[in-house]
């Protein structure tokens, strides 16, 4: 068996990295040091919806409680046109009963703040400020170099350092160059002392080449994304994000305006996106991918947090039982691959879907939207998202 006092160094103190150092640790790893490029705790995004299949994994590692304190419960998923044109809605509940736990709204930063209670809880420390530059092997060994002119060494190295320039990746893959999918995304936090919410339902709406999500937590809180069908560094990018939403989405649904209205400046963020191809291994020597710099998707997957969770458990699990390292990646791997990357092709097609500039296109999108069979739609999501769940 796997020695559980080999030294494990995990490359990221986001929601992977944060998950899978407390798995680790349930499973009787306790020799765990995290690594994080950036000075201080800072998230990216502004809100995600922990799904049904995530929380199951949270309830595992005793984090329910938690989650259900600051959280919001979702009851649908409704689809809209730009034209306020109703297209259809996903009944979140009969997601939830399929998978049997709630699903949860929350924000980037409350998630943040209660994995880390966690991790510090454990003891596991965090290294801020360590930006790894490069990793080598040698005697069944991990060394990893960082810009502060630090290096260490570890039996186990795991990479959950992002999408966006994860040295674990290079390492593992010989590339990490992520892949633009043509849209930007607005994103925003809004939080207001009158109601601001009724009902707890996402609201998507659906224009051409432009698209806007609203999601609930609480009926004085909630997260949002505008997006639009943009090359890389256009002209939007340096200008006041509040007015070009406001342009944009002008002639929409009055929702969408009050929404913008009442979200301070400091919390609106312009964000190229970009997800990765899938790769045919996720690991080299003794530095196994997971999360992100693995298998990253697009926002409209809905599931890039949630498959980040379920890979630190996982992870953690099989290497509990495992006799090597080696057979521990492979098994991870085997038991991922096929879900994570139906989920992010899933992604793309949604996102080229609603980015596509043919006005044609749009229209006929649309009245297949409406044709759905939503009952059948929410069986098969649930069916996708329950796939080697733990029992």
């Amino acid at each position: 068996m796997i020695d559980k006092n080999s030294e494990i160094v995990i490359l990221g103190a986001g929601i992977g990295g944060l998950t899978t150092a407390i798995s680790l640790h349930q499973n009787g790893f306790k020799n765990i040091n995290i690594y994080e490029r950036r000075k201080k705790t800072t998230t990216i995004g502004a809100g995600l919806v922990l799904w049904s299949n995530a929380i199951k994994i949270l309830e595992k590692l005793e984090l329910l409680t938690e989650i259900e304190n600051v959280g919001g419960q979702l009851e649908q998923m409704q689809r809209w046109t730009n034209n306020e044109e109703f297209l259809g809605a996903i009944n979140v509940n009969k997601i939830n009963t399929s998978i049997g736990f709630k699903s949860y709204s929350i924000s980037r930063k409350d998630l943040q703040t209660i994995l880390l209670e966690k991790v510090s809880n454990l003891n596991i420390s965090i290294n801020y400020d360590h930006n790894a530059l490069n990793i080598s092997h040698q005697d069944n060994s991990i060394s990893i170099n960082f810009e502060n002119d630090i290096s260490v060494n570890a039996q186990i190295v795991i990479g959950a350092d992002g999408r966006m320039g994860s040295i674990a990746r290079q390492y593992v893959n010989g590339n990490n160059t992520p892949v633009y999918q043509n849209f930007v995304n607005w994103i925003g936090i809004v939080e207001s002392e009158k109601p601001i919410f009724s009902e707890y339902n996402v609201l998507d709406f659906w224009g051409c080449g432009e698209r806007f999500g609203i999601v609930p937590i609480n009926e004085n809180k909630g997260y949002w994304a505008g997006g639009k069908s943009l090359p890389l560094n256009s002209s939007f990018k340096n200008k006041n994000n509040k007015i070009e939403l406001m342009k944009l989405f002008d002639s929409w649904s009055p929702k969408i305006k009050e929404i913008i209205e009442l979200t301070e400046d400091k919390y609106i963020k312009y964000i190229e996106v970009f997800d990765h191809n899938p790769i045919p291994n996720w690991h080299k020597n003794n530095v196994c991918l997971l999360g992100d710099s693995a298998h990253a998707s697009l926002p409209t997957s809905g599931q890039g947090a949630c498959q980040a969770i379920e890979d630190a458990w996982h992870f953690a699990s099989i290497l509990e039982k495992s006799e090597t390292t080696e057979e521990a990646f492979n098994d991870f791997q085997r038991n991922r691959f096929e879900k994570t990357t139906t989920i992010t092709m899933a992604g793309r097609d949604l996102a080229k879907s609603l980015f596509n500039e043919n006005e044609m296109y749009c229209e006929q999108r649309n009245k297949n939207a409406k044709k759905t069979d939503y009952i059948i739609a929410s069986e098969n999501i649930a069916k996708l998202w329950s796939k080697n769940l733990p029992k």
